[in-house]
């Protein structure tokens, strides 16, 4: 009997001690996310306004596509908070003296969701599918291949140097995933079937339109280092995440405030002063990069260059960024293909051809190009507000101009796919990231859509790579930026301006990097 007694006091003793550890935060109470110690929240829940067209950033330059991607595939180098290339699955990169020879040192260990450690031979595999598929990577690097010298060494043989080469490596648009060889061999024109990365994050589910689920790696091997924009640690704290697909800016914000999901990435621009307000929701404005209006340079009326003219005389870009996004903390108006924040690049040249909102020059350059009447087909997606509202007043602004313009809105798959036909419309409003070199910029590519086929231009962006370095480069790209602005105007740059993000108060870590960054953000 006694004995009894004594065990279960000892039994009612080891109880207040956990009790008392409980309360000191010592077990799974109170969470600072680390796999040792507490655990938060297991789980992280995101909105997308659209559905992304597929989780093959080669594929595509969706930047929904992008978002999901990034935690699931990585790159040899990426861009930490300042844009500056970072080895990430490199361990090194050397450059030889000429210019012209790149050799990447592979970390080793480094295993894919499927269990294999990653080799050269899968990095030569996926780097040189993303130089066929990229429109960027195909004219700075030609005929150039990547090939492995060892099980953990890869080497690029350029024919001639290339300033800008690692920013363009580095880059988040239609980024050079790494992935198994043997899933790259089945990779079709609309991309891979299988997204197997060696990212923090592994595909669990798509379901399509409805919600993408990713789950931990615990097998993930992160980079030494601080966390640095894209680059350094990466380190999953949560066992699962949850893009959902949430058109209706609406729900989106109703959820976020009852905290049905943790973040809203695309938090409606009318709807910032509600959310900054509240007490419960952090906001987290991100510079994204140019609103634009893109001109079909391939077939129909803007094959004339007087019409492109026109309708950039009479564009009013002031009362579409007001329009648009209500805050001017929100954008910029500026003419720049380059943003103001890159010093290397930014130049004023072209300002005079921008914001002109010149009605009588317009009907002018309207009529030198023989204008009469034909409807100009305005396209845009509806699944992005700053799209479609700036398409609205464009579309009001040509109509008050005289001309016969017609808007057509469609879901985001839907428009990528329209946009690649060159009979399906004249003017395409979008908006494109912030790039790191001149030879990023998709709307300037011959092969991208809008379709820019200029000798003066291809002849300078030519130039611009090969120059051995920025400042020698720099002066070629005004000489661009003024010709393509007050000439052969491919585009008419509406301004810059930041997205924004929110984030329930008790989401620990989360930061925003040209899109969300879901790695090392708990929630408690």
């Amino acid at each position: 009997m006694k004995l009894k007694n004594k065990f279960l006091m000892l039994i009612m003793f080891v109880l207040l001690f956990a009790v008392s550890a409980c309360s000191k935060g010592e077990t799974a109470g109170s969470s600072e996310g680390s796999k040792e110690g507490t655990k938060g929240k297991s789980e992280l829940k995101l909105t997308l306004s659209a559905q992304p067209p597929t989780l093959d950033t080669v594929a595509t330059n969706s930047v929904d596509s992008a978002t999901v991607a990034r935690n699931i595939f990585e790159t040899l180098v990426t861009p930490n908070s300042n844009f500056q290339p970072t080895p990430m699955l490199a361990k090194s990169v050397d450059i030889s003296e000429d210019g012209k020879t790149y050799t990447f040192v592979l970390r080793q260990g480094v295993k894919f969701h499927n269990g294999k450690e990653m080799t050269s031979e899968d990095v030569v595999a996926s780097m040189n599918r993303w130089k066929e598929a990229s429109v960027v990577a195909k004219d700075v690097l030609g005929d150039a291949v990547f090939e492995a010298k060892d099980d953990y060494t890869v080497t690029l043989q350029l024919q001639q140097p290339s300033s800008g080469l690692l920013n363009i490596l580095a880059s988040t648009k239609q980024f050079p995933a790494i992935m198994p060889k043997e899933i790259v061999e089945k990779a079709t024109p609309e991309g891979v079937t299988e997204f197997i990365g060696t990212g923090p994050f592994k595909v669990e589910e798509v379901k399509q339109n409805q919600y993408i689920h990713l789950t931990k790696n615990d097998d993930y091997q992160p980079v030494d280092g601080k966390a640095d924009g894209l680059a350094g640690k990466r380190e999953a704290l949560v066992d699962d995440v949850y893009f959902y697909i949430v058109k209706d800016a609406a729900t989106r914000l109703s959820a976020i405030q009852t905290g049905e999901y943790d973040i809203n990435t695309d938090v409606y621009f009318e709807q910032y002063d509600t959310v900054k307000k509240d007490k419960n929701i952090q906001t987290y404005p991100d510079q994204y990069g140019n609103l634009m209006a893109v001109y079909n340079k391939k077939s129909g009326l803007f094959t004339n260059q007087k019409m492109r003219q026109a309708i950039n005389a009479a564009i009013n870009t002031e009362d579409i960024m007001l329009a648009t996004f209500s805050h001017e903390e929100l954008f910029n108006l500026d003419h720049g293909y380059m943003s103001k924040d890159q010093k290397d690049w930014y130049t004023k040249k072209g300002l005079e051809s921008y914001n002109q909102a010149d009605t009588k020059k317009a009907k002018e350059l309207l009529k030198e190009a023989g204008y009469n009447g034909e409807e100009i087909k305005l396209i845009a997606t509806s699944d992005y507000s700053e799209h479609y509202d700036s398409a609205v007043v464009l579309e009001g602004q040509l109509r008050e101009l005289g001309v016969n313009v017609k808007l057509e809105t469609f879901d985001w798959p839907t428009l990528l796919e329209k946009r690649k036909d060159p009979a399906a419309w004249d003017i395409l409003v979008t908006g494109y990231s912030t790039v790191t070199t001149p030879a990023q910029i998709l709307y300037l590519n011959p092969n991208d859509h809008g379709w820019t086929d200029d000798a003066k231009i291809a002849d300078l962006l030519a130039k611009i790579n090969a120059a051995p370095s920025t400042a020698e480069a720099q002066p070629l790209w005004a000489e661009l930026q003024e010709y393509a602005s007050n000439e052969y105007v491919p585009v008419t740059t509406f301004g810059t301006y930041s997205l924004v993000a929110a984030a329930r108060s008790n989401v620990k870590g989360f930061e925003i990097f040209q899109g969300p960054v879901v790695w090392n953000t708990s929630v408690q």
